[in-house]
């Protein structure tokens, strides 16, 4: 498998795909991640998805064979992830018996029909058959030849491999047959972020704003808004009048506390101005700069280089989402 072909691919099909390629998408990834013992990767992944898009869980288990591979990865796991509580309880050994006909069954040139549904299965049996050394591979529990196989597609079919109930457990513990290590997180980490391209989130009010930012951080009260005559005497003090978002910020919060990527932002009675620049950050990182009448919001990180933010409110809305895609 070309992973920097695989994540372009998906990137591709979170951003501008139909719902049904989405999901698709997302359905594959997250059991590619799972199958490959990286299962809080695969439950970050879907959590997201399921919150972003407002669909049902069980439309990225569209064929027997996925529903039947999460099942067998949740009993090795031991636990089910909440995103998990709307699929139906499947009875275990009957799905043993039915994956071990499956990988029996030589393939069919109608599988596949109609998604892997049951009929579609049922119709499969009607087509020319030949040998899967796939299936094979799955059925003598053999992860290197399966990854042999599997390693020159493009998408290696991992349900059939994770339905296997004597595979599972060793899938669930972390074999990687893939050899896909920290990939995974990369990977999980670039969808979501996708994800939240193509359903940018509403941050709302400022106060809707800052209380999730502080909720996303782990909680924390909200600090106690800079009142009119307060932001008018800053302002006295600096020289100039502050933009109008940023106002509305500290009518909001007189400033905000540190996390562990965000500086802390100055409360009206700490701002400084250096040569028409507004200090609002400690350390120095943010800071409001006057071009004519038109103000712009400057971050700077020693490691990202110097981002220009059309306004503050642009800032805080971006560290948001970048906490709500860490979440």
């Amino acid at each position: 498998m070309d992973r920097d072909a695989y994540l372009e691919g998906a990137i591709r099909d979170v951003l501008s795909g139909d719902d049904a390629t989405l999901d698709d998408r997302i359905a594959h990834a997250a059991l590619l991640f799972a199958a490959s013992g990286a299962m809080a990767d695969a439950d970050r992944l879907v959590t997201h998805w399921h919150a972003l898009t407002e669909r049902p869980v069980t439309t990225l288990i569209p064929s027997a064979v996925q529903a039947r591979a999460w099942a067998m990865l949740f009993e090795a796991r031991g636990a089910h992830p909440d995103w998990a509580a709307a699929m139906i309880p499947l009875d275990l050994d009957a799905e043993e018996r039915a994956h071990d006909d499956y990988l029996a069954r030589r393939v069919s040139d109608l599988d596949g029909l109609l998604g892997g549904s049951p009929i579609g299965e049922a119709v499969s049996h009607l087509g020319p058959s030949r040998p899967d050394r796939l299936r094979e591979a799955v059925a003598r529990g053999d992860l290197d030849a399966w990854a042999e196989i599997a390693s020159r597609q493009g998408r290696p079919d991992v349900a059939m491999l994770a339905a296997n109930r004597r595979l599972a457990p060793r899938l669930a513990a972390g074999a990687d047959p893939l050899g896909l290590g920290d990939w995974t997180e990369l990977c999980a980490g670039a969808l979501v972020a996708a994800l939240y391209e193509r359903y940018p989130p509403d941050t709302g009010s400022w106060r809707e704003m800052v209380e999730g930012i502080l909720r996303l951080r782990g909680g924390g009260t909200t600090p106690p808004a800079a009142s009119p005559r307060t932001i008018e005497a800053a302002e006295a003090r600096l020289g100039l009048r502050l933009p109008d978002d940023y106002r509305e910020f500290l009518r909001t919060c007189d400033g905000l506390p540190a996390d562990v990527v965000f500086p802390r932002l100055l409360g009206t009675a700490e701002l400084r101005a250096e040569g028409g620049v507004v200090v609002i950050a400690d350390p120095a990182v943010v800071l409001l700069t006057a071009a004519g009448e038109q103000w712009r919001t400057v971050e700077i990180d020693p490691a990202l280089g110097t981002t220009v933010h059309p306004t503050f409110r642009a800032l805080l809305e971006r560290h948001l989402l970048l906490l709500a895609q860490s979440a």
